[in-house]
């Protein structure tokens, strides 16, 4: 397929994306920012990292690991303390309980060894049940440590609590059009000194073979000060941008995709956090304009944030 190309644009080869059109599959980058990239080769334990894995999670699935992993090493431990005999647990009448119940009171056993709090209604007896239980107290109190880490790891991780909009669009933009990408900060943040830079990638027919290629668009404003509203970025299709020149037929034929990554300093955390997201060719709305997200209140005393709005927008005929 032709794709028309700006010849005044320029290409861009340093952007950490391959040449090679055949040896891509889908987007570049995923909606939330990370890499659409699955890495094969090695072994599966050789190619994760379980700190990056546990900190990225969502936190209903982080404390269902914990729960499981709590749940699934006392019962291991009950297991054995089962097999070894429950009448080396003293405080377990083992002559008048059923098999379930002798079960039940080592599961518990095991879970106050586990956790260190030892009521003392049940206390170990014997060479191997006292080592059992030793050898269960330390994995508990590093067990215990790990999940604090991890939670502190969590709770201070720094990151952009930045919301995109779900589109971005090609406006009208003074006597021309523009392509528009608008975000907002969605918690209670201060972000100083942001910066943004938008990418567009295309797969292009060069001498009958498809490869990728990379164009850093200009934009209006690359820098702010301060983000505290939202923030549209917005690429002015000038002669000199590749998209000069592309209708809204193009758009939806052409294989293409924005590319936007944003840093910014949070004087909270006291360092730089960075995010991203990206659009293809699909998710652009040819002929639109974003409507306003913040207004003045009642008295007129403050500016209100309407961060349901992001990805408000208004047909536009260009």
């Amino acid at each position: 397929m032709f794709q028309k190309i700006n010849s005044k644009a320029r290409a861009n080869s340093d952007t950490g994306f391959g040449a090679n059109s055949k040896s891509y599959g889908g987007r570049f980058i995923n909606k939330n920012g990370t890499a659409n990239v699955e890495k094969r080769g090695i072994s599966f334990f050789n190619r994760i990292s379980w700190y990056h894995i546990m900190k990225g999670m969502s936190a209903w699935k982080f404390i269902g690991i914990l729960f499981i992993f709590y749940a699934g090493v006392n019962f291991l431990f009950a297991a054995l303390y089962y097999l070894i005999g429950v009448e080396h647990l003293n405080g377990i009448e083992v002559n008048s309980i059923s098999e379930l119940e002798k079960f039940g009171k080592a599961y518990f056993f095991s879970a106050q060894t586990f956790t260190t709090v030892g009521y003392g209604a049940i206390s170990p007896k014997g060479f191997f049940t006292n080592i059992l239980a030793a050898i269960e107290a330390l994995i508990g109190l590093l067990s215990f440590a790990l999940a604090s880490g991890l939670f502190y790891g969590r709770f201070s991780r720094p990151r952009a609590f930045i919301k995109f909009s779900d589109n971005a669009i090609i406006a009208p933009y003074k006597d021309k059009t523009a392509l528009m990408v608008r975000l907002a900060p969605f918690k209670n943040t201060n972000l100083i000194d942001a910066e943004a830079r938008m990418t567009l990638g295309m797969k292009v027919t060069e001498k009958r073979i498809k490869v990728n290629k990379f164009y850093f668009l200009d934009m209006e404003l690359s820098k702010i000060n301060s983000l505290t509203l939202s923030w549209t970025l917005v690429h002015p299709i000038t002669e000199d941008s590749p998209l000069f020149g592309f209708t809204e037929d193009d758009f939806n034929d052409i294989e293409g995709e924005i590319i936007i990554h944003l840093k910014a300093f949070d004087d909270v955390f006291s360092s730089i956090v960075s995010t991203g997201t990206s659009y293809t060719f699909d998710e652009i709305k040819y002929g639109a304009k974003f409507d306003m997200m913040y207004t003045e209140n009642h008295d007129n005393t403050k500016t209100i944030l309407n961060l349901d709005k992001i990805n408000s927008y208004t047909e536009k005929s260009i």
